[in-house]
């Protein structure tokens, strides 16, 4: 996979220089299939950007191509990437399996489910947020971390009990 981090590279170098990517026949064969991907930017060890797809909708190495320059240009947390930032940017790519519904009873059931290998999708109404597993890092603890993923979703803290959990698992690869 570390030929992905090649490709997010380069996508957001071209970007930023006005050119047309260009990509190798062989990877795109490779990364074909149909799957889903985040790209996280970080500057000095500080978030940059990170901007994914929760569904599979086009095969990998497009995915990789369009959300490291989304990332990079296009997440509303943060200003556009400027060249001079290029050299100290580091980049992780985490492809996501197929989210899966999470049945529980109550939220001790829940919080007894969940763990810290799980990336998480909140969903309640028409309201959603997830959490990429590496986020357990900044939050192990399983009730605030649900706490904080229905903020994110524009919810009450406590709206986790009553919305539906999706789960997935990542294979991961960075700078």
């Amino acid at each position: 996979m570390k030929e992905l981090l090649v490709l997010a590279r380069e996508a957001i170098n071209c970007y930023l220089n006005g050119k047309e990517i260009k990509v190798d026949d062989d990877l795109k064969n490779k990364y074909s299939e149909k799957r889903a991907c985040f790209v996280t930017l970080t500057e000095r060890g500080d978030l940059r950007g990170c901007i994914g797809s929760l569904q599979a909708h086009q095969p990998l190495w497009q995915d990789v191509i369009d959300n490291a320059v989304n990332a990079g240009f296009n997440d509303p947390r943060f200003p556009e990437l400027e060249k001079e930032e290029l050299e100290y940017i580091k980049i992780e790519i985490s492809v996501l399996s197929k989210p899966e519904k999470l049945d529980y009873k109550d939220s001790e059931d829940l919080l007894e489910k969940i763990d810290n290998k799980m990336g998480i999708i909140l969903k309640k109404q028409s309201l959603s947020s997830t959490f990429l597993p590496q986020v357990w890092e900044q939050i192990p603890d399983k009730e605030l971390f649900l706490e904080e993923l229905a903020l994110k979703a524009g919810l009450f803290r406590d709206d986790w009990k009553t919305s539906e959990i999706l789960f997935y698992r990542v294979d991961k690869v960075k700078e």
